[in-house]
């Protein structure tokens, strides 16, 4: 755990009257991010500060719910719950953010190298007084610049070519966006961007060739207000400036990964002339500084859908000065750039078999093709899969146990990084509690047996002991020695999940008048399938035991996608015809959807 003290004072609040704003608010008023994957709402309990000195409100009763007798002696206290009443020192408390495994590759087709971006060498010729008043007349006078003409950051360009007896021309989409003194044809980079809702992926490419020279990969910091696209968008209409603090800080974010990868191989960012960008909608609205709240409300319409192309300057991202940002297009407010992507990788539009693909993480998105005919429905699986809104929960990285075995007296786990166990990531959590509906720990409606029960059972009574209770609370002690435990509210996310992901596959096969055992395949993507195995995903039932042998995973598609469409022109209109083949609907429109998702709720 990692902790420093921090001194807040009255004069911090921005607001008139302090008494109205929570730690939490301050904090973030004045930079100071903390991890609240409810954005603040008091739903998570995660935001934990320890006072020090100072006064501060007495405990709510939220706090009371999330935080032990011993943590409220202590002074530890949930920020979102605490009023100031004068001035306060405070002790961060939060886990270190490194080593965690982001996944920045999967699965790549092959296809026709012709990037976006290209450059041409010209000979400079003497400007004459007669026929060139300027350096301005003389580029007019040998290239067409009458996109660029009147742009000032091409005027600042034409400086570079009175120095050099060549210059070169640089083109984005067989348009003209600048001028290079010199030779630069050997210096030729962009960008493939992954935004996830949880994690980041940027990787440099050199486009002369189309190799991968390296990747960088974060946590989006956007998680510190809202582990999910509903809690942040809540969190653009309930904080001042929210939106403004949610763009800069995903800008801020890929500025920084950009300066790392640039310093670490010596390349200059004037010489980045172009990122492609796939992320869900909610994402490339903040991306963009768009207001994202008709996402979060009926009809869930969103600002935009289609794809962007646009000066990256205009968003202060750190590319040449002339360079471009290309956002994917998208489908629906719950149907992003990251799922066209991925649909676009499978080529599911071009196939004759039946394809289920599913990206399973914070927000869980289906698309169905039947024989090329694609249909799409989105489910809020929530963060749970993905480790969060755990009591012990914590991203894939040293220390998360990606792998449970219970057997009949004991249990088993696998430690990623095979050091001390410091919680549960995604994986471990789908493993523990498919192992608990596997030996019987749980009745059908995923409530946790209670000690008693247990150890008057035959079969179970050797695990009696990992069974702890506190009141009306119970959890499953996984390990004693470090404190790891299952909470009945753990399994109780876990199961909505479940059924949210469960019913939308079950809601498209019935939509599309076919029968589970009509697919032929099933594709998962994205961060969830790393260290899971498909036994957890049947034997927790997130997906049919009859789909068992036909599950495979592609990786992290969204980032493949962003990556063909820099070193493709052909594969970014692939990428605009497909979504615009994909038919989205809304799971909760269907008729008797809620009898569907009670069902397959049940373990």
């Amino acid at each position: 755990m990692n902790m420093y003290s921090l001194t807040i004072s009255p004069q911090m609040v921005q607001y008139p009257d302090r008494h109205n704003q929570t730690l939490f608010d301050i904090l973030l008023e004045n930079g100071v991010a903390i991890d609240s994957p409810c954005g603040g709402k008091g739903t998570c309990g995660k935001c934990k500060v320890q006072i020090i000195a100072g006064n501060i409100s007495e405990p709510s009763s939220e706090e009371r719910y999330y935080l032990s007798e011993q943590e409220i002696a202590e002074g530890i206290r949930l920020s979102c719950q605490c009023f100031l009443a004068g001035d306060l020192t405070v002790s961060l408390m939060g886990g270190s953010e490194e080593n965690h495994q982001i996944l920045s590759g999967g699965y790549l087709p092959e296809f026709e190298h012709e990037p976006n971006i290209i450059k041409e060498i010209h000979h400079r010729q003497m400007p004459q007084t007669r026929q060139h008043r300027s350096y301005f007349d003389l580029a007019a006078d040998m290239l067409d610049i009458s996109d660029v003409a009147d742009q000032p950051v091409f005027l600042q360009s034409v400086k570079n070519i009175f120095d050099h007896d060549r210059f070169t021309a640089v083109y984005a989409d067989k348009h003209l966006i600048g001028l290079e003194g010199g030779d630069s044809r050997g210096k030729d980079y962009g960008l493939a961007i992954d935004i996830g809702t949880t994690t980041v992926v940027v990787s440099l490419i050199d486009l002369n060739d189309g190799s991968e020279i390296d990747s960088a990969t974060g946590l989006n910091p956007q998680k510190s207000n809202g582990q999910d696209v509903l809690s942040r968008i809540e969190f653009t209409r309930r904080a001042d400036n929210g939106l403004r603090i949610l763009h800069q800080a995903i800008v801020q974010c890929l500025n920084t990964m950009i300066d790392k990868l640039c310093t670490k191989h010596h390349i200059s960012k004037d010489h980045i002339y172009e990122a492609t960008v796939a992320a869900n909608t909610t994402m490339l609205h903040l991306l963009l500084g768009v207001d994202p709240a008709p996402i979060g409300k009926s009809p869930y319409i969103p600002v935009f859908t289609e794809r962007q192309s646009l000066p990256a300057s205009s968003l202060g991202l750190n590319l040449s000065p002339f360079g471009r940002m290309y956002c994917l297009p998208g489908v629906s407010g719950y149907i992003g750039a990251d799922i066209v992507a991925g649909v676009t990788v499978c080529r599911l539009d071009r196939t004759s078999r039946n394809v289920l693909f599913i990206d399973i993480g914070t927000n869980g998105e289906i698309v169905l093709s039947k024989g090329g005919t694609l249909y799409a429905c989105a489910c809020a699986a929530g963060p749970a899969l993905e480790g969060m809104n755990i009591s012990c929960g914590m991203l894939a990285g040293e220390g998360a146990v990606e792998r449970v075995k219970i057997t009949d007296d004991d249990i088993f786990l696998k430690v990623i990084g095979e050091s001390r166990p410091k919680g549960l990531c995604g994986s471990g959590i789908i493993e523990v509690v498919s192992e608990i509906a596997r030996v019987g720990l749980i009745q059908k409606t995923g409530r946790l047996k209670s000690k008693a029960d247990v150890a008057w059972d035959d079969k179970l009574k050797g695990l009696s002991r990992f069974i702890k209770e506190e009141g009306n609370k119970r959890a499953l002690v996984i390990d004693p020695v470090n404190h790891i435990l299952v909470t009945q509210a753990d399994i109780r996310q876990v199961q909505l999940a479940k059924g949210a992901i469960l019913s939308g596959i079950h809601a498209l096969v019935s939509q599309l008048e076919m029968e589970i055992e009509d697919l032929d395949e099933i594709i998962i993507s994205g961060q969830f399938g790393r260290h899971l195995h498909v036994d957890s995903l049947v034997g927790l039932g997130l997906v049919p035991r009859e789909l068992q042998e036909k599950v495979t995973y592609i990786g992290n598609s969204s980032q493949t996608g962003a990556m063909m469409c820099l070193l493709s022109t052909a594969k970014r209109r692939e990428v605009e015809e497909t979504a615009q083949k994909i038919s989205y609907f809304e799971l909760t429109m269907l008729k008797d959807y809620e009898k569907l998702f009670s069902r397959c709720l049940k373990f």
